[in-house]
């Protein structure tokens, strides 16, 4: 085995932190796997005999990737974030065969998470991911920024704040969760308005995203409040037979796959028995673009 195929086995050994690293900096499955390609190549031209922690050095260096990455996002996009904006989603079967990797899965971050993150500046959104949810030494992160350490603990001091003040403390026992889905699907499916309203919170957010080019009653949408958010799920009652329970993101969601082909994915937020946010990606272009695993097809 010659070197370069022992620095792409050393390389490979990272490659599910880093894969994770760069799906929480960018949201997008998809460009967090070009982050981490690009990180390799990157890699591939130094000299690895200079590198003293190579783990440090990847998380650095994908962490920059990222950081342009989301630069030449916002430089390209002429208005802000749309509200009905929902990040790719991960799918899961609900049982697992490797409890040993979940660390390194990219779903061990809710969706609520990421939909926060979207809102931070790119600057706030690498200080808070790399420090808060890797540990990453603000030297580190200051040297990548180009500012202090002083000014990138502000940084991630702020977005941190975002985070709290945004993100409820959801119930984080799957179980609980899977019973208030499954009253929901089956409220859904007999058409029961009231038994509805009674598993939605009153405040409930619902962000559907469609997509650009999908219009009507199957458009992007923000929809606020337990009985417009009722609303719409009996509109689209038709749907609930065909849904299918699974992970999403680490969290109990629904996904709606006839002969394997799928056609949208609901992650939720519960908090207290009740669903306080629904996340609906039914974008087919971005759809086509995920990995539905065998178990769910």
């Amino acid at each position: 085995m010659n070197e370069t195929e022992l620095l792409a086995d050393r390389f490979e050994e990272h490659r599910g932190h880093l894969r994770a690293v760069a799906y929480r900096m960018l949201g997008s499955l998809a460009e967090a796997e070009d982050a981490v390609q690009e990180t390799w190549l990157k890699l591939s031209r130094t000299d690895a005999g200079d590198i003293h922690n190579l783990g440090g050095w990847l998380t650095t260096v994908v962490g920059r990737v990222c950081l342009d990455l989301l630069r030449s996002r916002t430089v390209r996009r002429e208005d802000p974030l749309d509200d009905t904006f929902v990040p790719d989603p991960v799918i899961r079967p609900l049982t697992r065969t490797d409890p040993e990797q979940e660390v390194l899965q990219a779903d061990s971050v809710g969706l609520a998470l990421l939909v926060v993150l979207e809102t931070l500046e790119p600057a706030e959104r690498l200080a808070f991911v790399l420090h808060d949810m890797f540990a990453v030494p603000f030297d580190d992160i200051a040297s990548i920024l180009e500012r202090s350490p002083a000014a990138t603990r502000q940084l991630a001091s702020r977005a941190r704040r975002r985070v709290q003040g945004a993100t409820p403390s959801a119930e984080p026992d799957l179980g609980r969760q899977r019973q208030v889905v499954d009253a929901f699907l089956a409220a859904s499916r007999a058409g029961d308005f009231e038994a509805l309203l009674a598993v939605l919170h009153p405040d409930i957010v619902l962000r559907v995203d469609s997509g650009a080019l999908v219009a009507g009653a199957a458009a992007s949408k923000l929809v606020r409040g337990a009985k417009a958010v009722a609303e719409q799920a009996l509109m689209f009652r038709q749907f609930a037979p065909l849904a299918q329970v699974a992970l999403v993101n680490g969290e109990i969601g629904l996904l709606n796959a006839p002969d394997g082909q799928l056609q949208s994915v609901m992650g939720v937020t519960v908090v207290d028995g009740r669903i306080t946010e629904m996340y609906i990606l039914a974008d087919p272009d971005r759809l086509a673009g995920l990995e539905l695993p065998g178990a769910l097809g």
